[in-house]
């Protein structure tokens, strides 16, 4: 295993903004780019490659295949179809759960035996069938779950209290989709708790709720915009890619597999992890409330309904 060589697959937007991301970030050694589009991935090496000059460190960029998985520290899948209008999240899932399986499968065919972070969407359900194709241990595969969805909580509560989003302490759980929730009593500036924060200062507690709805509307509202939203998601999966490289045991909330944790099993689901070099290294088990409980359990309920309507027949 070469440490610092990241294999990219799926040369999309979000997958290069992830690309770029790292480029000019640095800390990593080597990036390959695998997509089936080859003239694509030539040119994206091309121009990420002129950019090297003016990068803050070496870095070896180039187009490849599955093969140069082998000896690759992570493997990133950003690969998968955008959700077309009027299709439904079900139909998304069953033509990206095809396209995981085979990616997968290519992955493990050269050997190897890092850790794989997930992007693509449905991202819960697709980080689960990764899991149960490549036969690697639960921890070494990780959805990107709502790492995003709490860097936009993050963003609109700095914004709301004015104070810096470095201080901001607070996470999305759940499914990265609609029934995602955020554990307030969890939640804190600095070393205070948000909900104190909320009455010191005379705030409508109904504010918090508004500030979550945000989150939970910015993907659509982003989409009707601009037609997809890329920047944020690459910033996240290299954020993710580094806490594994740099063995930081940092906390982040990525899609993991739950087992017998929040009284759920068998999904993976986005909570708080600790996160390093070995991919999940344990679960931050919060305290929830019987409503946050109820959430999660609602989220779960639905991912796991989907897998049973026809992921699950895909991936046996």
């Amino acid at each position: 295993m070469k440490k610092g060589k990241i294999v990219l697959v799926g040369a999309g937007f979000v997958g290069m903004s992830m690309a770029y991301s790292m480029l000019n970030r640095g800390g990593i050694n080597e990036l390959v780019l695998v997509d089936i589009d080859q003239n694509k991935i030539k040119g994206e090496e091309m121009d990420l490659s002129h950019g090297l000059p003016y990068a803050p460190q070496k870095m070896i960029i180039k187009a490849g295949d599955y093969s140069e998985c082998k000896d690759a520290q992570i493997v990133v899948i950003t690969a998968g179809v955008a959700q077309k209008p009027g299709q439904t999240r079900l139909e998304l899932a069953e033509v990206n759960a095809k396209i995981m399986k085979q990616i997968t499968k290519d992955i493990m065919a050269s050997g190897f035996n890092g850790v794989i972070i997930v992007a693509s969407n449905p991202v819960d359900i697709m980080a689960y069938v990764v899991w149960k194709v490549s036969g690697l241990p639960k921890n070494k595969v990780i959805g990107s779950g709502t790492v995003l969805d709490t860097a936009r909580l993050r963003y609109l509560m700095a914004d709301y209290f004015k104070i810096s989003s470095k201080n901001i302490h607070a996470y999305i759980m759940g499914e990265h989709g609609d029934s995602s929730f955020v554990p307030w009593k969890h939640a804190y500036i600095g070393c205070k708790k948000v909900t104190d924060v909320m009455k010191d200062n005379h705030h409508p507690m109904e504010d918090l709720q508004k500030i979550h709805q945000g989150v939970v509307n910015a993907a659509y509202e982003i989409i009707e915009k601009k037609k997809a939203t890329y920047y944020g998601i690459g910033m996240a999966l290299n954020r993710l890619v580094r806490a594994v490289l740099d063995d930081e045991n940092s906390i982040l909330t990525v899609s993991t597999y739950l087992e017998n944790q929040y009284n759920q099993n068998d999904v993976y689901i986005g909570v708080p992890a600790v996160i390093n070099k070995n991919g999940v290294r344990d679960l931050v088990e919060l305290d929830l409330d019987e409503i946050e409980q109820e959430k999660l359990n609602k989220s779960c309920e639905l991912i796991k309904k989907m897998r049973k309507d026809s992921i699950d027949k895909i991936i046996d």
